[in-house]
């Protein structure tokens, strides 16, 4: 995403929505958390820029104009390469920490896993954490633009959840 000499273009979204209610304020950051914006300032977020996150961003802002708000779109550039380095790096911090979540909550459930006893999972749970894990990773993955190690930590540690669900029955069959 930033490994240029020069910076790249952003999409930026400067928005104001009204105290009450608070519904709508509320939606909107929801929905920019969820596309994994940088937040700049008050009312002010950005992405990089492609045809999907000016998409996604210009939806937000007609959202935030049904709620009697008000809203505009920007495209822009940081005055220097640093300057867009920080920022990316700021996005890049928090998808680690998500994957990191991800990654240390699968590790737990391996613990939990193919052990006798009260600590262990039953089967039907084991497929239920390994599902929601695949798909905190796929939303995490929809706002990462960065690739953070962190990133194949989480993916190898819920495969392994994976695997682990999967032998489990094989193992309890053999044991009767």
């Amino acid at each position: 995403m930033v490994a240029q000499e020069s910076p790249g273009e952003w999409v930026l979204l400067q928005y104001r929505l009204p105290r009450e209610p608070s519904t709508p304020r509320s939606a909107v950051w929801r929905r920019l958390r969820a596309l994994g914006v940088a937040q700049l300032g008050d009312g002010l977020v950005a992405l990089p820029h492609d045809a999907r996150t000016r998409e996604q961003l210009d939806w937000v802002a007609a959202e935030v104009r049904e709620a009697s708000g008000t809203a505009a779109l920007w495209l822009a550039r940081p005055a220097t390469a640093a300057q867009e380095a920080e920022l990316a790096r700021t996005m890049a911090r928090a998808r680690a920490e998500e994957y990191r979540a991800v990654r240390d909550e699968a590790l737990a459930g391996l613990q939990r896993t193919g052990g006798a006893g009260a600590a262990s999972l039953p089967p039907a749970e084991h497929a239920r954490l390994v599902k929601r894990l695949r798909a905190e990773l796929r939303r995490v993955r929809r706002r990462d633009f960065s690739a953070p190690p962190e990133r194949a930590e989480a993916v190898a540690a819920v495969e392994e959840l994976a695997r682990a669900a999967a032998a489990a029955p094989v193992a309890a069959g053999r044991h009767p």
